[in-house]
């Protein structure tokens, strides 16, 4: 049992411990020791969970998909949390895309093992990217505890939903120890992925920016795409749906080798899309998504354009960079560096699409538009920005998907 080190005055918690259970809640032991954080710091699944004294693991012997996100409040890995859980049998580790220790930007991972438990670690994004009958031998339970981005084609996404579908095809229950959206719990962004485009990096017709907790989602998966697992998600304590991350209380890990701030995370959706169109979006620099550009790019006119454009929130400025990674490798570009002036009013998506759209009337030749769908995911979007619809009124025209979407999401979050 971990204590929690605050020494403020204990929370009164109404009620006994909830945790969901695919549609409904259930009843377990009532908390011991919740303190009221001073800065409203969030306590996760993982922290629920010791706090019950791992009470649905029980019995239970696990195989936990996680990765260096994975920690209690503590700072200590959950690996190592249930490998000294009373009751609970640890037999095998899973990693996603960049490994358990998320250092790795290999095209595959292979298996391995964790030194400090000499547990097995099977790669699910490696030979395959969903858990196989082998890997789940002898497993009675599947926990997944990973700090996603709060984006639709962030991979840990699919992984998760990956393994649920195999937990429900060999009867294993899964269970979720919930953590924030960094993006928060409210804005909702983004075209709606077309039909037909499902890919690792496009697991449901999603909006770009859902608004969900990697627990909520699965919750919707579960039920809107037929995955049917026994599903439970072991809820947080203390998050509202109005709260980034950077307002949790929670030290930020960087979920991938390119998320190194918040801040980044932040610009991340709006900027991943432009690197398939032929930008480098800062990887292989000290900032990643903080910059963009190439060599064909002339910084200071390119600057001017945007900000003549009034983007809300956010101010471009002229710089230069040569990235050690990515496209344009070691070659000197010109382009802009992005400063976020108004959390408030910023939308990474609306800046992305001013971008894309500055860009492609600026260099026609260069900047190749249409491959931004990869990610972008409707070809509707595409086709107006190259007609030179303004990208205001393309945002404005996604609002009955975006109502429709919104109706299905209600149904499956758990937080106010």
């Amino acid at each position: 049992m971990f204590r929690y080190r605050s020494q403020l005055a204990l929370w009164l918690l109404a009620g006994s411990m909830v945790f969901a259970h695919d549609s409904m809640a259930r009843s377990v032991k009532r908390p011991r020791s919740f303190a009221a954080p001073a800065s409203g710091r969030v306590f996760v699944g993982v922290d629920v969970l010791e706090e019950q004294d791992f009470l649905p693991l029980r019995g239970k012997r696990v195989g936990l998909i996680t990765n260096q996100t994975g920690v209690d409040s503590d700072g200590r890995r959950t690996i190592d949390v249930l490998a000294r859980a009373p009751g609970v049998k640890l037999v095998a580790l899973f990693s996603p895309e960049h490994g358990l220790a998320g250092k790795s930007q290999d095209a595959t991972i292979a298996n391995s093992t964790d030194q400090a438990t000499a547990l097995p670690i099977y790669s699910l994004y490696g030979n395959t990217r969903r858990p196989t009958s082998e890997m789940l031998q002898g497993i009675d339970l599947l926990l997944f505890d990973m700090q996603d981005a709060g984006v639709r084609f962030y991979t840990y996404l699919t992984t998760m939903a990956y393994s649920m579908e195999a937990a429900a095809s060999h009867h294993i229950p899964f269970v979720v120890l919930d953590r924030p959206n960094p993006l928060g719990g409210e804005v909702i962004e983004g075209p709606l992925l077309d039909p037909g485009r499902t890919s690792f990096t496009a697991y449901f017709p999603l909006p770009l920016r859902y608004g969900m907790t990697i627990g909520e989602l699965a919750k919707m998966l579960n039920t809107e795409n037929h995955i049917e697992a026994d599903l439970q998600i072991l809820r947080m304590r203390n998050w509202r749906r109005s709260e980034v991350y950077d307002q949790t209380g929670l030290a930020w890990i960087s979920p991938s080798p390119n998320l190194r701030t918040f801040q980044e995370n932040l610009l991340y959706p709006g900027v991943e899309i432009l690197q398939a169109a032929g930008v480098s979006v800062g990887r292989g620099t000290d900032t990643p998504f903080e910059i963009l550009g190439a060599p064909w790019i002339e910084a200071d006119a390119f600057a001017s354009e945007l900000n003549r454009r009034s983007i809300p929130g956010v101010h471009l400025e002229s710089t230069s960079f040569t990235p050690s990674d990515g496209p344009y490798q070691a070659e000197r570009c010109g382009g802009v560096r992005i400063r976020i002036t108004d959390r408030d009013s910023f939308r990474s998506i609306r800046m992305g699409l001013e971008i894309a759209d500055a860009l492609y009337r600026m260099y026609p030749q260069q900047f190749q538009l249409q491959k931004a769908v990869a990610l972008l995911g409707s070809q509707s979007t595409i086709d107006r920005l190259i007609k030179g619809d303004a990208p205001a009124d393309i945002i404005a025209s996604w609002s009955a998907d975006l109502d429709k979407f919104r109706k299905t999401r209600e149904k499956y979050l758990l937080y106010p």
